[in-house]
């Protein structure tokens, strides 16, 4: 596959990377120097793209994705902190006919933990427990609470809409980052761990993803491509 990637930091070259191994085309990556507001994605750089991976900016990347559903070209962003965008951009996707597939984690981990965060604050919310969330990422993340963060804690309300599930961020050193929701009753504490040792899981998913959104049209998640329609 030809793979186009908007993104020069360390998580393109962890994607760049991985597609290499997968044996995909890498035939260009796109930074920030050649692609202010999205001026590097044009239909001359991204002919015979299949698909785009991008990771970038919460404040480049509703430009980054704009451009590539404009084009046609499906596109799979991982770049989180720009949610208010996302409906805007869904349904021009829609309109287009165009793919776009948004998650803020591409950890078949982390999406385990969010099926499995869902169904225990179901089954606890009667039963006297309070919850919370804490997440850690190294010192140089640009949002917080992460977007991970917040997903667990909408799926979380989802099933127990009773609780808030506060978070709390940490930003320290290099740490990857972690994810925990804790549950804790009278007598006992229940708590959902994930930890990454490497941002190549990152770049592992997208770039499965990538695979699977080349040919599709419409707007998915990255449980789309693990599990079929989410619940």
């Amino acid at each position: 596959m030809r793979l186009g990637l908007i993104g020069a930091g360390r998580m393109g070259a962890a994607v760049r990377a991985e597609a290499l191994i997968r044996g995909h085309e890498v035939p260009f990556t796109l930074g920030s120097v050649d692609n202010r507001h999205g001026n590097g994605i044009n239909a001359e750089r991204f002919a015979g793209v299949e698909a785009a991976v991008e990771f970038t900016r919460p404040d480049a990347a509703a430009a980054n994705v704009e451009r590539l559903l404009t084009l046609g070209i499906p596109v799979v962003t991982g770049t989180t902190g720009w949610l208010q965008d996302l409906p805007r951009l869904e349904q021009l996707a829609r309109d287009r006919g165009a793919a776009l597939l948004h998650s803020a984690n591409f950890s078949v981990g982390v999406q385990l933990l969010l099926r499995a965060a869902r169904e225990i604050a179901r089954w606890t919310r009667d039963d006297g427990f309070d919850a919370a969330i804490v997440e850690r990422h190294h010192r140089t993340k640009v949002d917080a609470p992460s977007g991970t963060a917040l997903a667990i804690q909408r799926a979380a309300r989802d099933a127990d809409p009773g609780h808030a599930f506060p978070i709390t961020s940490i930003r320290q050193g290099h740490d990857p980052g972690g994810h925990a929701v804790r549950w804790d009753a009278r007598h006992e504490t229940l708590t959902l761990t994930h930890e990454v040792r490497d941002r190549a899981v990152f770049a592992a998913g997208a770039v499965r993803a990538a695979e699977w959104i080349a040919g599709r049209q419409g707007v998915f998640t990255f449980e789309d491509v693990l599990f079929g329609e989410a619940p």
